[in-house]
């Protein structure tokens, strides 16, 4: 079964176009490493929660938008050897003209990555 890695970033929503550039320039890295999929999706129906919600993951702005995004690999060690790639390669470098205009709080992001114990397929 394959595996997933997950994002959520809370983006300026003036930012959105250089949200979707800056992922652009990144998702295809991980496809060129073995991803089968990438997905960035921009908040549209997110609701605040009381105890718990998206927003407060990200310890969103009122002038800032939740983004969900997932990874989507064959499996657990490809994803596993693809991270050990990015990690030497000098277009992820934090010093490069790409990270240093990030259109978001990167110190704000959650991620995890997950084993799919259940899937459904139309």
């Amino acid at each position: 079964m394959s595996y997933v890695d997950g994002f959520v970033i809370a983006v300026p929503t003036a930012n959105k176009q250089a949200m979707i550039d800056h992922a652009k320039y990144i998702d295809p890295i991980f496809l060129e490493l073995g991803a089968t999929r990438v997905l960035e999706c921009w908040g549209d129906d997110v609701p605040h929660g009381k105890q718990t919600d998206f927003y407060r993951a990200v310890a969103a702005k009122e002038d800032e938008t939740v983004v969900f995004s997932w990874v989507e690999w064959p499996d657990k060690a490809t994803r596993d050897e693809a991270m050990q790639k990015m990690m030497q390669d000098p277009r992820m470098d934090p010093a490069s003209p790409m990270h240093q205009q990030m259109p978001f709080d990167g110190a704000r992001m959650i991620y995890g990555g997950f084993n799919p114990v259940l899937e459904f397929k139309a």
